[in-house]
């Protein structure tokens, strides 16, 4: 069974038991799974396109947490952090226990070396080539807030 099956097989049991925060969650994530088809054209999405798409919900609810809990609105942050909760039920387990497996300062710097090569980058303009090269290359190992930084710092050492 494909993940997009599960959301939608749980999504089911979720309204049958009348669980209307888990539903509603789930109702929004079929929504945005449908938005992605739409926008490439796709029957089906494959687990990985599915995975990248509750990615990026998670990364919005985080980012509402922080925004909800710096304007001291703790009813919509408990909010938040239950849709959170559901979403990051279907993303895959980490392999390391202490959160999903990062990939080491060495193997983004050298990441980000092949990129510049393979780009032939040499100044801050060719900052997008090289970030969404280094991105596809470790495919989800690091963060963006990791690999932004390390790509400007070099491409500046060569302006």
């Amino acid at each position: 069974m494909s993940l997009e099956d599960k959301i939608a097989q749980d999504y089911v049991l979720a309204m049958k038991q009348r669980d209307t925060s888990r539903s509603s969650t789930l109702s929004f994530l079929r929504a945005q799974i449908k938005n992605v088809k739409i926008d490439q054209r796709l029957e089906m999405l494959s687990d990985a396109e599915v995975i990248a798409v509750i990615k990026k919900q998670v990364k919005q609810r985080q980012d509402s947490i922080t925004q909800f809990k710096a304007g001291h609105r703790m009813d919509l942050a408990q909010k938040e952090e239950q849709e959170l909760a559901v979403l990051q039920s279907y993303l895959p387990a980490p392999t390391v226990p202490s959160g999903p497996a990062q990939a080491s300062n060495a193997l983004v710097i050298a990441a980000i070396e092949e990129a510049i090569k393979s780009t032939a980058a040499t100044s801050m303009k060719d900052m997008g080539k090289v970030m969404k090269e280094v991105l596809a290359k470790l495919q989800g190992a690091a963060d963006n807030q990791v690999v932004g930084p390390l790509v400007k710092e070099r491409l500046s050492k060569m302006s």
